[in-house]
Formats: C-alpha cells, sequence, structure tokens
C-alpha cells in the first residue's frame, strides 16, 4: 500500500494528502470568488462555533469514495489535539499531538508524521479559525433545507482539493466534512451523539510507540 493510499483510507488524515502543502503549489492563487452578505454571515457563524468548540468528543462515521465504511470515535481538544480511534477490525489511528498529525495503520510498519500546520486538519484544531483568510479561501457555501455547506481550498493551490464542512442551522454545529482530493475522490465523515465542552484526558492526545522515533519539530 502506498503511503497516499494509507491517508485516503483515513479520515481526516485524508485531508492531509488531498491537500498537502508540503509539495510545489501546482497552481497559482484564484480569484476570489463571489460572497453574497448572507454566505459571509454563514462564514462568520462557522468560525465563532468552531472557535467557541474548545473540546469535543462524537462517534464518527467515515465513508470512502468506493463505499467502504468505518466508524470509531472522535476526540478534539483546541488547540491542536485530535483523535480518531477506529473501531476493529480497522487498524488504523489518527492522532494530532499538537505537532505533527500522525497516521498509524497497524499493518504496516511505520506510522507517518506530517507537520499539522501544513495540513487542512489543522484546521478544525488551530487557536484561531478562520476559513476564509489568508491561506484558506472559501470557494463557496451552500444552503440547503437546514444545513449550510461551506467549502474551503488552499488560497496558493486551488486544484489541489478541497474540505467541505457541513453544518445545522439550528443549533448551528459540526456535523460532517467531506474530503475530495486533486482526482475527485471524496470521503466523508459525518459526526453523531456529539459532546462539547466536557473534559478529556490528555493522554487521548499521545501517540507513544516505543519502536517509532518522533522526527524532531
Amino acid at each position: 500500500m502506498t503511503t497516499r493510499r494509507r491517508f485516503l483510507a483515513a479520515g481526516l488524515a485524508l485531508a492531509a494528502v488531498a491537500m498537502l502543502s508540503s509539495a510545489p503549489a501546482r497552481a497559482a492563487a484564484a480569484k476570489h470568488p463571489s460572497l453574497s452578505e448572507r454566505d459571509r454571515a454563514d462564514i462568520a457563524s462557522a468560525e465563532n462555533y468552531l472557535n467557541a468548540v474548545k473540546s469535543l468528543k462524537a462517534r464518527f462515521l467515515q465513508i470512502s469514495d468506493n463505499g467502504a465504511q468505518a466508524e470509531g470515535m472522535a476526540y478534539l481538544a483546541r488547540p491542536g489535539h485530535l483523535r480518531l480511534q477506529y473501531d476493529p477490525p480497522s487498524p488504523l489511528l489518527v492522532v494530532a499531538d499538537g505537532h505533527f498529525l500522525i497516521v498509524q495503520d497497524k499493518t504496516l510498519d511505520n506510522p507517518s508524521w506530517i507537520p499539522l500546520d501544513s495540513t487542512p486538519a489543522g484546521i478544525l484544531v488551530r487557536s484561531d479559525v478562520t476559513l476564509d483568510g489568508k491561506d484558506l479561501m472559501v470557494t463557496k457555501v451552500k444552503h440547503l433545507p437546514g444545513v449550510v455547506e461551506i467549502s474551503v481550498v488552499q488560497a496558493n493551490d486551488t486544484q489541489s482539493g478541497d474540505l467541505t464542512l457541513v453544518f445545522s442551522d439550528a443549533p448551528f454545529q459540526l456535523r460532517q466534512w467531506r474530503v475530495t482530493d486533486a482526482q475527485g475522490l471524496t470521503t466523508t465523515v459525518s459526526l453523531f451523539d456529539m459532546q462539547t465542552g466536557i473534559p478529556l484526558d490528555a493522554k487521548l492526545f499521545e501517540f507513544r510507540d516505543t519502536k517509532f522515533l518522533r522526527p524532531n519539530i
């Protein structure tokens, strides 16, 4: 299994590959799309919501582009920390430890360590979430009954893929994210039984395996 295929299998970690900024930009910055006042209000609501969520615990359902499904528990603690604990028999574990996004497939020899700041996976755990700013650009805001969808790309490489955040509007809550990579493959992660503002054990966001060395920061 290639490194890229491994990432494609791992929910939010897919965002790390689909839009990875460590590779040279393949496209120049695009012109910012026209956004209505309603669009901008929804973007502000999304940013305010994400910045207000300091911790989160939820069940998740991941559906890959080929229809394969996986479930597990998602934990988030801002800033910088995330854990996707996949249910057996999935061999995957995804941890953001404040510096790296670590993707472990227990059927393979080595986990992958990706600088968290270089991935859109880091969007949700930033200390200050700005969806339409210096490094990210909102490309579309879609309004459906009871739902708001906000799609973002890297501002300097709009062809590398996009991340769509899906919110319910009453109450305004994150319900789902979709990642589409440069090849057009989409992975969807939906959240259920969500709890926010709860204490979480710091050990959830540690990756400890004596067989593997942590990269230098």
